[in-house]
């Protein structure tokens, strides 16, 4: 029997460590052959030197297990870097397939004590990243197609986060990139369904060196040799699905996923409506309609990431 992914060639950025590695060795396992892309710095932050260990040591992994894999060593948030990885799949394994877009680093600071560099490099890396992947990804394509190539296969996977949806006090520049993610990912989805491509994002939890202070506290394994509630190889076969044939239909989507569960997130909707009773609104009417109505609400409600769905400490 076929595997699914079998013919097929990937990219996963980010690919060296953490969620990208699991992402890697899934995909692997399904039967694509895999470019790991990893900038192989040893702070989550993005400080220390570059070393190709990292993505090297996990395609070694792959090509150990029977499968196919080539490292790059390259920051995706440099154009020309994205460029050469792109052409890196083409040249080794004569096309490209599926992109998964995971690298990404953490400058954490409150909104009055973030600096300029804080903010532009973790929206460099994270958003700036993932569009300059999926940019030459979708010219390949579209090159392709263009030439008359029948039944075009192209699969983005994108990663945001519920820092994002729900907030995160001292994250604002990941907050940000994270939902220009979202942004970027719908906005492909339209662009390049034309030419056999789907584009979705996902929101994962797992626990990493770029989370092992958020989740500090939370759900471990109840015994020794069980799989950790906030392991990465929860999330690595939603990644292998939305990139899978079986995920046609699926196209700019949102997904949550951690500890054996998955959400699809929705549009956001409108949970208010009020119409003027003249022409146009002025200050008074607005008052009048939108004061109380805030009102009503608990005083001071907020949304925490981790009640979003229900992840509690413990």
């Amino acid at each position: 029997m076929s595997l699914p992914l079998e013919g097929l060639s990937a990219i996963v950025t980010g690919a060296g460590r953490g969620l990208g590695r699991a992402e890697a060795l899934e995909l692997a396992r399904l039967g694509a052959a895999v470019v790991v892309n990893d900038y192989g710095q040893a702070g989550r932050d993005g400080s220390g030197e570059a070393s190709a260990a990292p993505a090297e040591e996990v395609a070694a992994e792959i090509r150990a297990a029977g499968g196919r894999a080539v490292a790059h060593l390259g920051d995706v948030s440099d154009f020309e870097t994205a460029r050469g990885l792109i052409d890196l799949a083409v040249a080794e394994f004569g096309k490209l397939d599926v992109l998964v877009n995971n690298a990404g680093i953490l400058r954490d600071r409150m909104v009055f004590s973030m600096s300029e560099d804080e903010w532009d490099s973790v929206v460099r890396v994270h958003l700036k990243g993932h569009f300059n992947t999926t940019h030459f990804a979708a010219v390949h394509w579209r090159g392709r197609s263009k030439a008359g190539e029948a039944g075009v296969y192209g699969r983005i996977v994108n990663t945001s986060s519920e820092a994002f949806l729900a907030g995160s006090a001292g994250q604002p520049n990941y907050a940000a990139a994270k939902g220009g993610i979202v942004g970027l990912t719908t906005s492909s989805a339209l662009a390049l369904a034309r030419y056999g491509v789907t584009a979705n994002a996902i929101c994962p939890r797992a626990r990493t060196r770029m989370t092992e202070d958020v989740f500090a506290g939370f759900a471990e394994p109840a015994a020794e040799g069980d799989l950790d509630p906030l392991s990465p190889e929860h999330v690595a076969p939603l990644v292998g699905y939305l990139a899978s044939p079986a995920a046609a239909g699926v196209n700019g989507q949102l997904l949550v996923v951690h500890g054996g569960m998955v959400a699809v997130v929705d549009r956001p909707k409108v949970a208010a409506k009020f119409d003027t009773a003249k022409e146009a609104f002025t200050y008074e009417e607005l008052d009048s309609v939108l004061t109380p109505h805030y009102a009503s609400r608990p005083a001071g409600e907020t949304f925490a990431a981790s009640e979003v769905l229900g992840l509690k400490k413990g």
